[in-house]
């Protein structure tokens, strides 16, 4: 099977560790174990007893505790599934329904996965772009219009990165509405799903329509991205399906991973108010930044960790990324790794110091 280089990932893969201030970081600032046990409490408790488990397989589909947990998120009784972070819960599913031949829309920018894999199965994928001058929602019309009555998969991502967009739940319906007219399935990558910056959480497209697809992981709203755990919360017909690839590459994931994301996501309303406090601090920094440099202009993000920075100048995002790094250490994101030429992605949550200091070093390279 060709599938395309991920452009994202090769970028990280060969700068970031050049990086002195990296200002493309996805992640609210980790958090560490010691870190979490402040957080849930009974340290020595649950170091007790994860020590004394053995490090077989541990439960094939996650344990019931950890299922647990993951259906708090949720208003809907669809069957779920552990998987290797919401990057394998994307790829299970996209290897699990669609077929050479088929259609499938994806909503962009995004993350690669969702055009690239099942470009890669064969696939007829249809890119629809949202509109920066509709605060970078899609154009309803045009959606519509591209889907038609022969879509097999629509896939999107909400909260998006990286432009930080919400879909209110109004839009999420209508694109219901353009769904079920042909049974169409839809797939909502919604790991930021949590940090919506005014504190409502999304609906979750599977609490929306009975062809929705959700999946999500401990990486971005929970800064546990270190755990490599996701879920796919799926259709039982379409379930039933994934299960039959799982099988081929997850088996399971590990006790540690398992015992520490169900602890966590007992604990989600702590972890959610301090990750959201990080975001709203940073985003205070990154908008008081753009309103005072007159070479940087964007649409203000509501939900997740980053935002697109529109720069005025005919330089490619790659050439003044690298420029960049290599004179200041500053690392942003060029987003044409995400078919959005002319921006820079940039997140905001991790480090305020270093958000700060690598702010005010972009301001003076850029003169």
């Amino acid at each position: 099977m060709k599938i395309d280089n991920f452009k994202v990932e090769d970028w990280f893969n060969e700068y970031e560790k050049l990086a002195k201030y990296d200002m493309a970081d996805t992640c609210v600032e980790s958090l560490s174990l010691e870190e979490l046990f402040k957080i849930i409490g009974n340290k020595e408790e649950h170091l007790s007893k994860i020590m004394s488990r053995k490090l077989n397989y541990g439960d094939i589909q996650g344990s019931g505790r950890l299922h647990n947990a993951i259906r708090s998120l949720y208003n809907t009784d669809m069957p779920l599934t552990v998987t290797h972070g919401a990057i394998g819960a994307n790829n299970l599913v996209m290897q699990s329904i669609i077929e050479r031949g088929d259609k499938v829309v994806s909503v962009v920018p995004t993350y690669q996965q969702h055009y690239s894999i099942p470009k890669s199965l064969g696939a007829d994928v249809k890119l629809v772009f949202l509109k920066e001058e509709n605060g970078w929602l899609p154009d309803m019309e045009e959606l519509k219009n591209v889907m038609g009555n022969d879509t097999k998969l629509v896939c999107m991502n909400n909260p998006n990165n990286p432009t930080g967009s919400v879909m209110p739940e109004s839009m999420l319906k209508q694109i219901v509405e353009f769904a079920q007219v042909n049974g169409t399935y839809i797939l909502c990558d919604e790991v930021y799903r949590g940090l919506e910056h005014n504190g409502d959480i999304s609906k979750s497209i599977t609490e929306l329509y009975e062809k929705g697809i959700s999946t999500g992981s401990m990486s971005k709203v929970f800064s546990l991205a270190g755990l490599r755990l996701g879920w796919i919360v799926a259709p039982e017909e379409v379930m039933d399906k994934i299960i039959i690839h799982r099988e081929y590459n997850t088996i399971s994931v590990s006790i540690p991973d398992d015992y520490f994301a169900a602890l966590a996501l007992e604990n989600k309303e702590k972890i959610i108010s301090r990750n959201l406090g990080k975001i709203l601090e940073g985003k205070k920094i990154m908008s008081d930044w753009v309103k005072s440099e007159p070479h940087i202009s964007w649409v203000e993000p509501k939900g997740g960790t980053t935002c697109l920075l529109k720069y005025n100048s005919s330089i490619s995002s790659v050439d003044l990324c690298k420029k960049l790094l290599d004179n200041t250490g500053v690392l942003f994101l060029p987003a044409s790794t995400l078919e959005m030429e002319g921006y820079l992605r940039a997140g905001y949550c991790s480090d305020v110091s270093k958000l700060k200091q690598g702010l005010e070093l972009f301001s003076e390279w850029l003169g």
